[in-house]
Parts: C-alpha cells; sequence; structure tokens
C-alpha cells in the first residue's frame, strides 16, 4: 500500500494524536536487503575497527583515516548518497542503520565516519548546485576525498551564527577571501575539503563555502596540532586557520546570508545519526557487561545472579530496547515524507531538506536521550567490571570516555532541549501541529469531575497506552498554561523549557518501546515477545516518576494560587496508574533473558 500524507504523522503530531503500532517501523521490519546491509557492516567493523581498538586508543590517527578509505571502497560513505554522484542511493533507514552498526568499534572511528558522510557531504547533496554535487560529492561518497565542517569558533558555539570568520569579495567579483579561526574541527588532519561558514560584510547571518584543501598548496589554510582529548583519542581535530584563503565565488553553497539555515538543516540530520551511532555502542557495552557478569565469580557465585547486578542489566537493556525502537520509528518516518515530497514533484534535494526539517523536534528528543542513555550505560558497565573496569585492560573505560562527547556535539543537550519544545511551538503557532485544542480540552478535564470508572484493562498494553495518553496531557497542561503565562517572553525560562523537554522526551521514548512490542507481539505472539514486554512496562514506569518530578517543577515555577493547586492535582491523576506494574519482576524477567542468552539478544 502506497504511503499517503495522511497515513503518517507530522513532526510533533505524536503529542496529539494517536499512533498505531501498525504504523510504526521497527528494526524487526528490515527488509532483505537491510539486514544483508547490517551483515556486511558488522563484519567490516570486527575486522577493520575492533580488532584493531589499542590503535585506535593509542591515538593512530593514519589507522582512522586508512578505514575511512576502505570504508569508502566498500560504498560505506554512500550509502545516503544518490546514484547519480557514485552513491548507493539507499533510503534513510539504511542510512541510520549504518550508521548504527559501523560506530560501535570506537568513538574515534564513529566520528569521523559521522562528521564526514553527515555534515561533511550532506550540505552539497542538499543545498549544492548541480555542478557542485558533480565536482565533489562522487570523491566524497567513495572515499577518494574526506570531508569537515567548519562551523565552531573560539566565541561561536551554540551562538553559530555569531562567527567572527569573514568572506571578502576580490575586486574583479571573481572570489571570496577567507579570513578567521575555526575550532574542533573533525577529519581537519586529513580532510580534501571543508565546509566553512563566514560572514559577508555585515550580512545577520552567514554563508556557507565549498574550500578544496590540499597540503601541498594550502591557499592561506594553517592546521593547529591535534587536540589531545578525553576520548575520541584518534579522531583528528584540530583547529583552521585562513589567512586570505582565495575561494571562487561558484564555490559559495546556496544563496548569500543562507549559511545559518544551512548549518542547522545539516545538524537536523546530524542529530538522528548521532542518535543511531550510539545504538550498538549500548548493544555492545551490556553484552561485555553480561559476559563478564556470568563469569565472574564472587562468594562462589557469579556476579549475574546477584539482584543488584541483575538490576543495572535491565535497565542497560530497556534504554538501548527503547532508544532503537525510537530511532528506527523517525528514521521512517523522514523516509516515508521524503518519498511523498518526491511523488509531489519535489527533486531529491528539495525532499531530503524538507523531510528532515519536518522531523527536527524528533531528531532533537533523539539525540538529547540516546547521548545519555549510552553514557548512563557505559558507566553501569564500569561499575559491573568493578575495579577491572576502571582500567585500561577493559574495554569499559574507552566506552564510557568516547560516550561523553556525544552530549556535546551536534548542538548541546541543553540546547537540544530547548530547541525542541521551541520547534513545537513555533509550529502550533504556523498550525502543523495543533496544540491549542487539546491543551484546551485538558483545561476542561481538570475543572471537571474525575471518572470514578474501573477501566477494563486485560488487553496487552491497554494501561499503559492510557497512560502514554496521560502524559501527554501533563504536557499539554504544562506547556499550555507556560505559553499562556509568558507567550512570546518563553524561551527566557530556560529552567521551565528544560523540564517541558524532559517530559516530551520521556513520551516519545515510552510510547515508542510500547508500539514496537505490541506490534511485535500482534506478529510473534505475546511469549515469544515477553521480555520485551517487560522491557516497555519498565522504561514506561521510570518515564512516569520523571514526567511526575519534572511536571512538578514546571508548574511550582509559573502557577500560583489556585491555578497551581489545580495543576497539581491533575499531574497526581495523570501520573497515577491503576495497576502498578512490579517492576522487581520485570528486571528479573529481563536481566534472566540478557543472562541467559549471554548477550543483548533483541
Amino acid at each position: 500500500m502506497e504511503t499517503t500524507e495522511k497515513d503518517i504523522l507530522r513532526g510533533g503530531q505524536f503529542l496529539v494524536k494517536e499512533t498505531k503500532c501498525e504504523d510504526v517501523f521497527t528494526p524487526e521490519d528490515f527488509s532483505e536487503e537491510q539486514k544483508m546491509m547490517k551483515d556486511a557492516v558488522m563484519e567490516f567493523n570486527e575486522r577493520e575497527i575492533i580488532a584493531h581498538k589499542p590503535r585506535f586508543e593509542a591515538k593512530d590517527y593514519a589507522l582512522t583515516e586508512e578505514v575511512m578509505r576502505k570504508a569508502g571502497e566498500l560504498g560505506f560513505l554512500g550509502v545516503a548518497v544518490p546514484e547519480a554522484y557514485s552513491g548507493l542511493g539507499m533510503g534513510f533507514v539504511s542510512t541510520c542503520l549504518t550508521c548504527d552498526y559501523i560506530s560501535s568499534g570506537t568513538g574515534s572511528f564513529s566520528t569521523a565516519f559521522g562528521a564526514h558522510t553527515g555534515i561533511g557531504t550532506m550540505p552539497i547533496t542538499l543545498y549544492g548546485t548541480e555542478e557542485q554535487k558533480q565536482k565533489y560529492v562522487p570523491k566524497l561518497a567513495t572515499g577518494e576525498w574526506f570531508g569537515a565542517y567548519c562551523l565552531t569558533e573560539p566565541g561561536a558555539g551554540s551562538d553559530a551564527n555569531s562567527g567572527k570568520t569573514t568572506a571578502e569579495l576580490s575586486a574583479d567579483g571573481k572570489s571570496y577571501k577567507i579570513n578567521g579561526q575555526k575550532m574542533w574541527i573533525s577529519n581537519a588532519g586529513f580532510c580534501s575539503l571543508m565546509i566553512v561558514f563566514a560572514r559577508i560584510e555585515d550580512d545577520k547571518n552567514i554563508t556557507g563555502f565549498i574550500v578544496e584543501y590540499d597540503k601541498d598548496n594550502p591557499n592561506g589554510i594553517t592546521l593547529g596540532e591535534e587536540e589531545h582529548k578525553l576520548g575520541i583519542r584518534a579522531s583528528s581535530t584540530r583547529q583552521v586557520f585562513f589567512n586570505d584563503t582565495v575561494v571562487p565565488v561558484e564555490n559559495m553553497l546556496a544563496g548569500r546570508g543562507e549559511g545559518f539555515k544551512i548549518a542547522m538543516n545539516a545538524l537536523n540530520v546530524g542529530r538522528i545519526k548521532l542518535a543511531a551511532a550510539c545504538l550498538d555502542s549500548q548493544r555492545r557495552i551490556l553484552t561485555t557487561a553480561v559476559q563478564y557478569a556470568n563469569e565472574r565469580k564472587q562468594f562462589k557465585t557469579p556476579i549475574s545472579e546477584f539482584g543488584a547486578i541483575k538490576v543495572k542489566l535491565a535497565e542497560m537493556a530497556a534504554s538501548a530496547y527503547a532508544g532503537e525502537s525510537a530511532t528506527y520509528r523517525a528514521a521512517k518516518n523522514i523516509e516515508d515524507r521524503i518519498a511523498i515530497r518526491e511523488a509531489s514533484g519535489n527533486t531529491h534535494q528539495e525532499a531530503e531538506l524538507k523531510g528532515v526539517e519536518e522531523y527536527a523536534i524528533e531528531c532533537s528528543i533523539l539525540k538529547v536521550a540516546v547521548s545519555e542513555d549510552v553514557q548512563n550505560c557505559a558507566d553501569e558497565g564500569i561499575q559491573i567490571f568493578g575495579g577491572m573496569g576502571f582500567s585500561e585492560e577493559t574495554p569499559m573505560e574507552a566506552a564510557w570516555r568516547d560516550a561523553r562527547i556525544a552530549r556535546i556535539y551536534e548542538g548541546t543537550n541543553e540546547i537540544n532541549r530547548m530547541l525542541s519544545v521551541g520547534m513545537l511551538v513555533k509550529k502550533a503557532m504556523k498550525g502543523h501541529v495543533d496544540l491549542l485544542g487539546p491543551a484546551q480540552a485538558v483545561q476542561e478535564e481538570l475543572m471537571g469531575i474525575p471518572s470514578f470508572d474501573t477501566p477494563d484493562y486485560s488487553e496487552l498494553f491497554s494501561e499503559e497506552k492510557e497512560m502514554i495518553k496521560k502524559l501527554k496531557k501533563t504536557f499539554l497542561m504544562v506547556a499550555g498554561g507556560a505559553v499562556q503565562k509568558y507567550g512570546p517572553q518563553l524561551e527566557d525560562h530556560q529552567q521551565l523549557l528544560i523540564a517541558a523537554a524532559d517530559i516530551l522526551i520521556e513520551i516519545y521514548m515510552a510510547e515508542s518501546a510500547i508500539l514496537r512490542t505490541e506490534k511485535n507481539a500482534k506478529r510473534f505472539g505475546e511469549e515469544a515477545q515477553s521480555a520485551q514486554i517487560a522491557m516497555a512496562k519498565l522504561y514506561l514506569y521510570h518515564a512516569v516518576d520523571i514526567v511526575e518530578e519534572k511536571g512538578k517543577e514546571s508548574i511550582i515555577s509559573f502557577a500560583e494560587g489556585d491555578e497551581q493547586r489545580m495543576m497539581l492535582m491533575g499531574l497526581k491523576r495523570f501520573t497515577k496508574y491503576a495497576n502498578y506494574p512490579d517492576i522487581v519482576d520485570l528486571r528479573k524477567e529481563v536481566a534472566e533473558k540478557v543472562k541467559t542468552e549471554n548477550k543483548y539478544c533483541f
């Protein structure tokens, strides 16, 4: 059946419209082609990356470049690139799948791969002219050239548009001279092409340029020394200095002053791909931890038998499972939206751009949730290993160090939290997501008398889905009240925005885990999905706790008197189970499953 616009929710609409489990894409829906791709990527990861882990940890930058070349030869750098430019032209789900399974060997390679295929190549495929694409994209897709992305400056981090790098038009109007300094530039040490952002005259917004870099003919470009970093040690990270670097006018990307737009949209793609890049790391950390726990004996018993360890294994598994569920749900939504736009006459370029932009809220949610989950997972991995976990002899400390950067790049998690709510409010103002109607309905419900009927919760997930609906009401109550109180000044209230974002994030992640499991329970039977059902319930239980805490914090910050009392009563009603799940039993079930299988097995 062809996907029509009516069938798939627009970005942010998950909050106000019900999603049927049949309408979500799950990792169990991978096509044969995608499964083959997954196997090929996993094999490459084992052979070329994991086998050489100590060299990456010893800052072997040349190895990173060498493995990137091999990835290019096998087509992995061109998965998302249209076939017309020497790519594989695969869909967005396959792009995320490749990123997922190639990224877990080491954060060093993952960073090089992500920077090259995402922000290094995508700006040209999305914004380049036909001439620019023909000239540069095939070289990037095959790994003949590598790309870097020069946005951040010493004074311009989260405020990307405040960069001081300048571009000055030559007297003959044929070229620009770029002057300035960029920092934290991934792949700088071995790239042949840079996407550089600079300001022309006193323009409000920066402009993007494609700048070639040849070590033998540097054209005013000098590189700083390699940065010595906490993690991602063999990822080349340098400062880049431009001194009268000459760039032909035809190398401007998109139009003058459109650099900020390019930067923001490239980051949307980067965010969901970063979430994907953290998934297999979580699987591997859990697998390594459970194998150690099954072998390590204390008091004559494998430590995996102890309740304290089972808690960790179950929670690690549940967060990895929710992350997978949400990432592939959003990836397929983006892929379907791209297909709809192409069918309606958009070019591939326009369709991809608008398709990703449509789900910018979900991209920010995923970036935050999965980057924090992988860090927690690595932290618990160290704990399960005990003293050994702190040693460089075991893989956990490197996993922990590598995970730390994920909360900073592609926009810090604080920025992404505020963005997710800010973008949602903007969508509501434009009429793309009706928040006002549902928010008013929640207000009326709070004024009314609650029902004391006991619902029938005999069907699988019937109570959990009701809880998700109530959590959505909590968000609408909090966000609606905050918008009423502060209007356009809402963005000045960062603590409130961050608390509201945490509610939004938990709703999307918990709902994704439940929908995936419901879909698979219908296909494969509830018994076969028993541990998955336990994980979905476990994740939701924690989500409800977070929503209650963040809801309370939000309400107290902006409401007072009767309004505050009424909203707090509403919050209590919206975060109360009729039948609380026994989370001790849920954890036992999940832990037993991974313990018996001796790996992450979902």
